[in-house]
């Protein structure tokens, strides 16, 4: 503990004595613009049409991507992303909207003057994160597959990634899937053990800060919208009559049913409510955690121009708390996997109960 507490106060001196050696130059140069920490999250959070990779002095390290757009007056458009950039600028009658309600999209102009959205088949940062992810998922998936091809079953036991997988996936089957569901968990168990390890995998290529990772996959709600219908349906397709019967005709006063039916209409509700928690739960979570390291990291560059002391000290904070966040992210990417399995798992279970005398 007691070196714990040196090194801490000789970061903190450090950063003192190098922010005072910077020279003053305020006197000399116009001010800076300030940064705008809120745009800064913002424009990582949502999708985009170009990946970003790292500024180099004025120079952005970009990936521009092909953008694939069906306009009802000019037809189809096909193009690299880094003709509509920056933002504003025109090509074959396309461009990025800067703000109103289309603001980041692309959009095309009227006769009339009003912005209007083509057919949208673009690559964007979320899709080509989609896509590495899913790669990445089906390698280690089909790597400890490939392991177990040529073993018998009384072989030793698997060590190292391949070890560790089985023992993740038996935890999954195991604790969450067949203790939810009961004696039918084989039938859903690729399913979920799919939407667990792609959640996993996509939460944790979120955090790493380099390409190909950083893109908020599971942040943006369109992917959660996809994972909570397909829980949706195997909810409601393979329900059993006992699950419909409940719904539909619940055990309940007939007051309740006949002739206004109240229970039948909160039943049906709740049909819609749970998959519409699983998406918002899922979107919600990740989104805020890459706006608080974002915001904790914009720290920094925000306190830049307060004077030494202050700058020194905020960015010596900004470090731990940008450290101890990301640490509570491996966490929050593990939770999160678990409990969207967990609870369709759960919703799955109840839709596949025996009626009981």
């Amino acid at each position: 503990m007691n070196r714990l507490k040196y090194i801490l106060a000789a970061l903190c001196l450090l950063t003192f004595i190098a922010s005072s050696a910077q020279p003053d130059e305020t006197a000399e140069r116009p001010q800076e613009e300030d940064v705008n920490a809120g745009e800064i999250v913002m424009e990582h959070i949502s999708d985009s049409y170009e990946w970003h990779i790292i500024k180099i002095g004025k120079t952005d390290v970009v990936v521009p991507l092909p953008v694939i757009v069906y306009s009802s007056r000019s037809g189809w458009h096909v193009f690299a992303s880094s003709k509509l950039y920056p933002r504003g600028t025109e090509y074959e009658g396309l461009r990025i909207a800067t703000e109103g309600e289309y603001a980041g999209k692309i959009v095309e102009q009227t006769s009339t003057g009003e912005e209007k959205r083509p057919f949208d088949l673009s690559v964007t940062k979320t899709v080509l994160a989609l896509w590495i992810n899913s790669l990445i998922l089906i390698f280690l998936v089909l790597g400890c597959a490939h392991w177990y091809k040529h073993k018998k079953a009384d072989d030793a036991a698997p060590r190292g990634f391949v070890g560790f997988m089985e023992m993740f996936i038996m935890m999954v089957e195991e604790d969450i899937i067949k203790a939810c569901i009961g004696k039918d968990y084989k039938k859903y168990s690729p399913y979920l053990l799919t939407a667990f390890f792609f959640i996993f995998v996509n939460n944790l290529m979120g955090i790493i800060p380099v390409f190909p990772g950083g893109a908020n996959v599971t942040g943006n709600i369109a992917v959660t919208f996809v994972l909570a219908l397909c829980t949706f349906v195997a909810v409601n397709v393979f329900g059993n009559k006992t699950y419909w019967k409940d719904i539909l005709w619940p055990d309940v006063p007939m007051w309740l049913k006949f002739p206004v039916p109240i229970m039948p209409a909160i039943e049906l509700f709740g049909i819609f409510t749970k998959p519409f928690a699983l998406m918002i739960r899922l979107f919600a979570n990740i989104m805020a955690g890459h706006s608080a390291i974002l915001a904790l990291t914009s720290i920094i560059f925000v306190t830049a121009g307060m004077g030494a002391v202050v700058s020194g000290s905020m960015t010596v904070l900004s470090v731990f708390f940008v450290v101890f966040m990301n640490c509570v992210e491996l966490l929050v990417a593990f939770i999160q996997a678990y409990v969207f399995t967990m609870l369709s798992s759960v919703f799955i279970g109840l839709s596949r109960q025996e009626e009981t005398e």
